[in-house]
């Protein structure tokens, strides 16, 4: 089965982003780009939603998020059904996102993690799997919090 990685930033992210795209496209996998694809200021949440959407609706295996410091991207993603998007600053948090949380969007900040670094930690999160076990449990809990609409309701 063909692997289908979302991509998306704002205008913090882009040439992040380039690097990136090409970086999963060389190992085969496709990817939908959902901009944004130049500098002008542009607000976060428009693309954040638009890759957390294709993750949660199963239209893509997993998103990949870029802003400056990964944390609004981070935000926004996880407003979205089963969508487990992590903030990773090196391949300890990628690997572990991706073991222990079965994280389905690589978030990264790119006022934050030095580019010599980034094919690294996207490069550790693809290739990890989810370690199951007593994370399986932990991940249930999440999913019946979502369920109930968080846990004010």
């Amino acid at each position: 089965m063909e692997m289908i990685i979302a991509i998306g930033c704002d205008h913090a992210g882009v040439e992040l982003k380039g690097k990136i795209r090409s970086l999963l496209e060389t190992a085969g996998i496709t990817v939908q780009d959902f901009g944004t694809n130049n500098s002008t200021s542009v607000d976060y949440p428009d693309f954040g939603a638009k890759v957390s959407s294709m993750v949660s609706k199963n239209e893509a295996a997993r998103g990949i998020l870029i802003c400056g410091t990964g944390i609004g991207m981070s935000i926004v993603a996880n407003k979205f059904k089963g969508v487990r998007a992590a903030l990773c600053h090196d391949t300890y948090t990628a690997r572990m996102s991706r073991l222990h949380n079965d994280s389905n969007i690589l978030v990264i900040g790119s006022r934050i993690v030095s580019p010599d670094i980034i094919e690294d930690i996207v490069n550790e999160w693809l290739k990890t799997d989810f370690e199951g076990g007593r994370h399986t449990k932990r991940l249930q809990k999440i999913t019946e919090i979502e369920d109930l609409g968080g846990y004010n309701k």
